[in-house]
């Protein structure tokens, strides 16, 4: 950000100039700006996790979380109403091989307002937290299975894909499922009704199951069509990093859920089941926290042969905070169990360099969105193509 165009936002510049009228902010609405919820949610769950935190840093994380509500509800608010107002071209999105894909962003960013929820709200609201965690969540599993499965059926047969045009972005309808079932293990603890807990708990374990294996299918076919076909175009650089989501959320998954399994599942008669999840928790949260490392350090290769040259700036700049926050956050979780001082400061230091990018993407959406220019929708300019 250059300091003239500081100056000119500071003068008054006009707001939305490069669109036709204010209401093409609705008509060009699309689901990519749900991405931003992802990533301010993951950075005020990693804030709170943070050892040894300093004083202030725990009311910084739930102002964070506070204002990722709005900001969901808000977006929430443009994408409803772009459905009301102009919903000949919102459908259009269905067809759409790149766009469609963001819907799995839906899901998950609702999801770090649940986790949310519990890591704050019980301290201020008591059960009550806990009830709307509970109730957000079944809704959050119902998109994420919706999206699970419905987007991989339009892409079988509607949309036009081919393996030199894949990218990672593929990942998000699938991985939506494998975040909720992270929550899952998160909300458990919190339950008081063992009926509820044993329900929740098993639900959880299917979610995972339902998305980290196609997700890791994916990513064999995305090795591929890198090594056939090389990078993806420069304004998809972001997308190198999405690969750490899905194996950083699945170590997250099963750390949680076999923290969660004995005392849950004790009660039926399922003792020692809950013992050997807990320790498989661990071991294969630690296995896919390895294969994390590695998918961390290519991207961080393939970042900085991206930006070698002048990377545009565009909404997928988020894919750099979430899957980064949620590999910082399991890496913590990971110092806890294993008590571990190299995990704690190795997720200390992750969470830093989350902040310093979410700084700066979120900076520059916030002129991009003062502008305008950040309200396209590739479906529209399909649709007017000859």
């Amino acid at each position: 950000m250059s300091f003239k165009e500081i100056q000119a936002m500071a003068a008054g510049a006009t707001p939305l100039r490069q669109l036709r009228s204010p209401i093409e902010v609705i008509r060009q609405f699309t689901p990519n700006w749900f991405a931003a919820t992802m990533g301010t949610g993951i950075l005020s769950l990693a804030l709170a996790q943070l050892p040894g935190a300093l004083p202030g840093m725990a009311r910084l994380a739930e102002g964070l979380w506070l204002f990722n509500i709005a900001l969901f509800v808000l977006f929430a608010a443009l994408y409803s109403a772009r459905w009301v107002m102009f919903f000949d071209e919102a459908k259009q999105v269905f067809g759409h091989a790149t766009v469609s894909m963001f819907f799995g962003t839906i899901p998950m960013g609702l999801a770090t307002i649940i986790n949310g929820f519990l890591s704050f709200g019980v301290a201020r609201w008591g059960a009550a937290a806990v009830a709307v965690a509970e109730a957000l969540w079944w809704i959050d599993v119902a998109m994420a299975l919706a999206c699970g499965v419905l987007i991989p059926y339009l892409m079988f047969t509607r949309q036009q894909h081919s393996i030199d045009q894949m990218t990672a972005v593929w990942l998000l309808p699938v991985v939506a499922a494998e975040v909720a079932a992270a929550s899952a293990g998160l909300l458990v603890p919190h339950l008081q009704d063992g009926g509820a807990r044993f329900t929740v708990l098993i639900t959880g374990y299917v979610l995972w199951a339902y998305s980290v294996p196609v997700a890791l299918s994916i990513l064999a076919i995305l090795l591929l069509r890198m090594a056939l076909h090389k990078l993806p175009h420069e304004s998809m650089a972001a997308s190198s990093w999405l690969a750490l989501g899905p194996v950083g959320t699945g170590a997250l998954g099963m750390l949680v859920l076999g923290a969660a399994a004995p005392a849950t599942l004790a009660p039926f008669g399922l003792a020692e089941v809950g013992h050997v999840a807990n320790g498989m928790g661990v071991v294969s949260g630690l296995l896919l926290w390895g294969l994390g490392l590695w998918w961390m350090m290519l991207a961080t290769l393939i970042t900085l042969r991206y930006f070698r040259a002048a990377v545009p700036f565009n909404l997928g700049w988020w894919g750099y905070t979430f899957p980064l926050g949620v590999f910082a956050v399991t890496t913590l979780r990971l110092a806890k169990v294993l008590d571990s001082l190299f995990f704690e400061v190795f997720g200390s230091a992750l969470v830093v360099v989350l902040a310093s990018l979410w700084l700066v993407v979120a900076w520059r959406t916030a002129l991009g969105a003062y502008r305008g220019n950040l309200f396209v929708s590739p479906c529209i300019a399909s649709m007017n193509r000859p």
